[in-house]
């Protein structure tokens, strides 16, 4: 690493550190890149031109590498914590055993001098990474008190390192539950999101619940714990074991499929019912996806990411109706943006219940048959040639026009559709069809051109389970 001689020809001594040497040691290769020097902030800077001084004051600076963000962090000891983050000051020191004093974790305080391979643990790191054992350094309660981020960080490397909590970092752990509240949504969302799409991740989803995080932080999914389901359709147990073995099966590191396994049926624990046949949950995926849409929205999450989950939540069950759509219908889906999302979901949801794929090969089979993608019947100019001022209407008549079509008891074509078109867009708003995908509210704002994304037609779905 050219970093090594630039820090050496500072004066400096320089170690691998934490999470770096942490994977190392378990034959992984790091996600995290951070060293560890005696150099102070400014020799760091002037021995490291390109680095960035944003967080200097806590002797920390950056640089982008091959390997991806990198942290070269001044040996320190941190002042008292006010505002459960950031130490009121620090102080720089020269000798690693000082700045482990103030880690989180013993498996975090470990020391690799590169270049002779010699290792620092003046915490006992090694021996509790062989034991899988995750310990505080000192007190456990102070340590959680300081900073309420260490809770979820110990819950990550419990379920992506194998680890056990030693028992008075549990005990600590629960009691502190509560101090999550002071976290910013914006951390929050990140922890989770990077302890969601990891290794472990079932696990993990797990004791966020036992350990009473979720009832701090995502109270709807601590709420499915226990929650009873039809032996039939899903013998793996309640819903929550449900939810946790589906977030197994979803891909590693992809975001949108591991948020949607955790909320997807966030809606089943307020309308659990028991039928005369069976557990039903009637309607549970309209409203798992809108609780989704108000838990990521109180998260901060990313507007793109926001919206697949929420169609893929909403839409989880539809997807049982595939074979049995009009072609013209189930092409239209088939070739939409997010297909591909929803079907990776749809194996990850069989998977974590009864694992019959027979939907999922239906669903293969017909991509591979799709030909050459037609241009559509209708077009945006076509309304925008009837008098629809141009906006979000115009989008709204497409998706109605669209779905009349696809609905249509034999295929159209061009001119067919231009005469649906012309009947949609010039029916009276009192002689609309309320029963269709489209409405007399949803044709007026059309008229006065305030039509939007929230007046989607509405599909029929296939009985719920």
């Amino acid at each position: 690493m050219r970093l090594w001689p630039l820090l050496q020809a500072a004066g400096g001594r320089a170690w691998l550190v934490g999470g770096t040497v942490r994977d190392l040691l378990r034959g992984e290769r790091p996600r995290d890149h951070d060293i560890a020097t005696d150099l102070r902030p400014e020799q760091v800077l002037q021995a490291v031109p390109e680095a960035d001084g944003r967080d200097v004051r806590f002797g920390v600076c950056r640089i982008d590498t091959d390997d991806g963000p990198l942290s070269i962090t001044t040996l320190r000891r941190d002042g008292n914590y006010r505002d459960h983050r950031h130490p009121e000051g620090v102080e720089f020191v020269t000798e690693p055993e000082l700045d482990a004093e103030r880690r989180d974790f013993t498996i975090n305080a470990l020391y690799l001098e590169p270049v002779r391979g010699e290792l620092l643990d003046p915490c006992g790191g090694r021996a509790d990474l062989d034991a899988r054992r995750l310990r505080t350094i000192g007190d456990p309660a102070r340590r959680f008190r300081e900073d309420a981020l260490r809770l979820l960080r110990a819950l990550r490397f419990t379920a992506r390192c194998g680890l056990q909590f030693e028992a008075a970092t549990e005990q600590a752990a629960r009691a502190a539950a509560p101090s999550l509240r002071t976290l910013s949504a914006e951390r929050v969302f990140s922890e989770l999101s990077a302890m969601f799409t990891g290794p472990g991740r079932e696990r993990g989803l797990r004791l966020l619940v036992e350990l009473g995080f979720a009832a701090v932080l995502l109270p709807e999914v601590a709420a499915m714990d226990g929650v009873t389901q039809p032996v039939e359709y899903h013998p793996e147990g309640d819903v929550l074991t449900h939810v946790a073995a589906v977030l197994g099966h979803v891909p590693e590191g992809d975001p949108v499929l591991a948020w949607s396994a955790v909320l997807h049926d966030i809606g089943k624990p307020p309308t659990w019912r028991q039928a005369e046949d069976r557990i039903r949950f009637d309607g549970h995926d309209q409203l798992s996806a809108r609780m989704a849409d108000a838990v990521l929205r109180r998260l901060h999450a990313g507007n793109e990411l926001r919206e697949a989950v929420v169609e893929i939540c909403r839409d989880h069950i539809r997807i049982a109706a595939l074979p049995s759509m009009r072609p013209a219908k189930a092409e239209r889906w088939l070739r939409s943006p997010r297909f591909r999302k929803h079907l990776a979901f749809h194996r990850a949801d069989c998977l974590g219940c009864h694992g019959d794929l027979s939907i999922h090969a239906f669903a293969e089979r017909a991509l591979a048959e799709l030909g050459p993608e037609r241009p559509p019947l209708v077009q945006g100019a076509d309304v925008l040639a009837l008098g629809i001022p141009p906006g979000p209407a115009v989008g709204a008549v497409l998706r109605a026009v669209n779905a009349r079509i696809d609905e249509a008891p034999l295929p159209m074509d061009r001119a067919a559709a231009l005469v649906l078109l012309r009947e949609l867009v010039s029916k009276p708003a009192s002689s609309a069809d309320a029963t269709g995908p489209i409405t007399p509210a949803v044709v007026d704002r059309w008229r006065s051109g305030h039509g939007g994304d929230h007046d989607r037609p509405q599909t029929e779905r296939p009985g719920l389970r």
